[in-house]
């Protein structure tokens, strides 16, 4: 199954994905729909966020990015209307890899580099 993810800063060393904060817990957000994926980020823009761009995904590889990464995980359904939050956070409290203890730099490189394949597959 494919699904929509937002990514910030694609191809660069500061990409990232988004994801809401819940509990103190990060949340990656995937969409069904790209429709959906796109209208959420316009949202966002609207909010004077990080324009974010709209990439598809296998869901069981963003599902094993989510556990290899200690987050969590929301797959909105197709047609369901989500809003992003009001505020946003200026400072980000994770980072690629991290659990609840901080990695080793060459876990971190790791991770770095699985998500980098996972975006560079062929669409």
């Amino acid at each position: 199954m494919q699904l929509w993810v937002l990514i910030f800063n694609a191809g660069s060393e500061n990409e990232g994905i988004y994801t809401l904060s819940v509990q103190d817990k990060n949340i990656v957000v995937a969409f069904e729909s790209e429709d959906d994926a796109l209208c959420y980020a316009n949202l966002l823009e609207a909010q004077d966020f990080m324009v974010p761009q709209v990439e598809r995904i296998e869901s069981e590889e963003i599902k094993q990015f989510c556990e290899d990464s200690d987050l969590g995980l929301i797959v909105v359904e197709a047609g369901k209307l989500m809003l992003p939050p009001e505020q946003s956070k200026e400072a980000f409290d994770w980072q690629p890899g991290q659990k609840s203890e901080e990695r080793a730099g060459g876990e971190l490189d790791r991770m770095r580099s699985m998500l980098e394949r996972l975006y560079s597959k062929p669409t």
